[in-house]
């Protein structure tokens, strides 16, 4: 009996040996995370021009690389995206599991939300798009009309003689109230200096890139009467400056720093700082806070649009621009009010 109970101890010994050998021998498990870093995030802008445009392509460009400086992303691009293969490249890049396309201008929208609807699991944001129907769509949108609203102020300063000229791409909403509000303000400005017959003319390219016909446009405008020019329409204002130059007139730049493609015929510029814009909307996107179903807007008061100077705009007139965004940064102003419709 004694031997027995020994023998049990024994064997219940070599148990607990081979149960700690096995025990001590296991690889130890660690707790596994789902979080990725920025680089791990599959981004990719589409863009309808190319990056050297010196207007709205070259701006939007400026901001994605800005926005992989600052945020460590790997954000990709596409250049001259046309209107044919909107969708097409849409889903091209969510099939294969992107987590967020972006989108350089307004003229995306209607694809971004349509396509989106069948991948749940990508973001779609189109840069000034205007619509967001679904979850997963998040426009941003650069409150253009303040843009054009300082560059107005700028042009009734310096027009010789009151007679302004607009040049848009498309005719879309965001394009309207952005023309309507340069307008107004410039010819109020001027009309404030004594100049009467102040008054603006708009004609619409239906381009971003034919920039032999906006060449033609501007021509026609200033054989018109013209004095002072103003084109946001991509590639086509490159045109128009020339016309400018060669016709000695005044032309006020819009989107990226084009002073220097003309000097002494661009006489100022307003910039869309992209790099910040671009920033804080991939770091939204980043901590999960680029919400979908809404329009996420920005503008002077965030500090997105800034006015760069000639030595043809006096500090004078510089100041009065500054008082002026002040104002709107105040609320002391509603450039709502200047849209000719809602």
């Amino acid at each position: 009996m004694q031997h027995k109970t020994i023998f049990r101890l024994f064997s219940l010994f070599l148990i607990l040996i081979v149960a700690f050998t096995a025990s001590a021998c296991a690889p130890v498990s660690t707790p596994q995370t789902t979080e990725k870093s920025a680089g791990d995030y599959k981004i990719v802008l589409l863009l309808p021009g190319p990056i050297n445009d010196q207007s709205w392509n070259a701006t939007n460009y400026a901001g994605l690389e800005k926005a992989n400086a600052t945020l460590g992303t790997e954000m990709e691009y596409i250049e001259n995206v046309q209107s044919a293969d909107f969708e097409s490249t849409f889903r091209n890049y969510a099939e294969r599991g992107y987590d967020l396309i972006m989108a350089a201008g307004t003229q995306f929208d209607e694809a971004a939300n349509k396509v989106a609807k069948d991948y749940p699991d990508t973001k779609f944001t189109v840069v000034n798009g205007m619509m967001s129907d679904g979850a997963n769509v998040a426009p941003i949108f650069p409150k253009e009309y303040e843009a054009s609203y300082i560059a107005g102020m700028i042009a009734g300063e310096v027009s010789p003689n009151g007679q302004f000229a607009t040049i848009g791409g498309f005719p879309n909403d965001a394009m309207e109230k952005l023309l309507d509000v340069y307008e107004a303000t410039a010819v109020s400005i001027a009309k404030e200096r004594d100049l009467a017959d102040a008054q603006a003319t708009r004609s619409y390219a239906n381009s971003w890139d034919d920039i032999a016909l906006g060449k033609q446009m501007a021509e026609s405008m200033i054989d018109s009467g013209t004095d002072t020019l103003f084109v946001y329409a991509n590639q086509v204002g490159l045109g128009a400056i020339q016309a400018a130059k060669e016709k000695d007139v005044k032309f006020v730049g819009f989107s990226g720093d084009q002073n220097s493609i003309a000097p002494g015929t661009v006489v100022a510029s307003v910039v869309f700082d992209f790099e910040t814009f671009y920033t804080w909307t991939i770091d939204k996107f980043l901590k999960g806070e680029l919400a979908g179903n809404t329009v996420h807007q920005a503008g002077i008061a965030e500090g997105i649009f800034n006015p760069v100077y000639t030595d043809q705009i006096t500090p004078e007139v510089q100041a009065k621009v500054e008082s002026g965004m002040q104002a709107v940064i105040d609320g002391d102003i509603d450039l709502t009010t200047m849209f000719k419709q809602e």
